[in-house]
């Protein structure tokens, strides 16, 4: 594998959708979630991880670019499969454990990049990605709409003996008519060195969150694009400013209400005179 990175990152990513749903609750039926108290979209960073991690299995870059948590996975049988490995056989309990790590992170990008608890069979450790990201928030209010949809056919003979041949379906659909969402996110560079996350896995983490949205389309999510990505690299490994002074100094307003596009949004981002010292402010979006 290539040297870990040697300087710590933070980021601000927005994304916005367009009558859909960014992600549904399955605990209030699938409504997109929303902050009670104050009417703000929430999108999960679970939900965010997922999209990443589809981006790159679908990329397929080859050896050490797996994804471990994939649909229909059974996750103990990868970590077993770790033991087998010829770095592992031999050891001692304790060394099997730290080898069986290294290479579940050696082999898994999402390992090495978002971390994982591997200790569910054959002990592989737990992993603290250096890659972490928060909640994503609506910038404004969302007021969720709800939508009656027919289905022209039935699922069932009985079904369709109850309507006399109608075989007609009614059901629902949620969407958000427009919202832009505010995410924050931090990279690491002493936990990159604890799990090999290098420069070659930071490159394709920024593809990831640019391109994420265009491979992910679907009835229910509507029109959702990655809009602007703002990164702070610092200097140092240990970083040359706290976070939230950085965060604080990107804005989003809009011009007009209701907002319905996102050319409706003045995102104002910091020039790089304005920078604390050993701090660059690079968009990538």
């Amino acid at each position: 594998m290539s040297t870990p990175i040697q300087n710590r990152y933070d980021f601000v990513l927005f994304f916005d959708v367009k009558d859909g749903n960014p992600n549904g609750d399955p605990d209030a039926g699938n409504l997109p979630r929303v902050d009670p108290e104050t009417g703000h979209g929430l999108v999960t960073d679970v939900c965010l991880k997922r999209k990443v991690r589809n981006f790159v299995q679908l990329n397929d870059k080859g050896t050490g670019y797996d994804i471990f948590v994939k649909e229909k996975a059974i996750l103990n049988s990868l970590i077993a499969e770790a033991h087998k490995d010829e770095s592992v056989k031999g050891k001692e309990k304790g060394e099997k454990t730290e080898a069986a790590r290294q290479v579940m992170c050696r082999k898994y990008y999402d390992v090495r990049t978002f971390g994982a608890v591997m200790s569910t069979g054959e002990n592989a450790g737990q992993v603290r990605g250096p890659v972490q990201l928060t909640f994503a928030r609506s910038v404004d209010q969302v007021v969720p709409l709800e939508h009656s949809i027919t289905r022209m056919a039935v699922a069932t003979e009985a079904e369709a003996e109850k309507q006399q041949g109608d075989n007609r379906t009614m059901g629902r659909k949620f969407t958000v008519p427009y919202a832009l969402y505010r995410c924050h996110g931090f990279i690491s560079a002493p936990l990159a060195a604890q799990t090999g996350f290098c420069e070659e896995d930071l490159e394709l983490f920024w593809q990831a969150l640019a391109n994420m949205f265009e491979h992910d389309r679907s009835a229910a999510r509507g029109q959702m694009s990655a809009r602007k990505l703002v990164v702070f690299k610092h200097e140092s490994k240990m970083g040359n400013a706290p976070a939230h002074s950085l965060f604080d100094l990107i804005s989003a307003e809009a011009s007009e209400s209701p907002v319905r596009s996102f050319n409706q949004y003045d995102i104002c981002v910091p020039t790089q005179e304005n920078m604390p010292q050993g701090v660059t402010v690079i968009e990538k979006l």
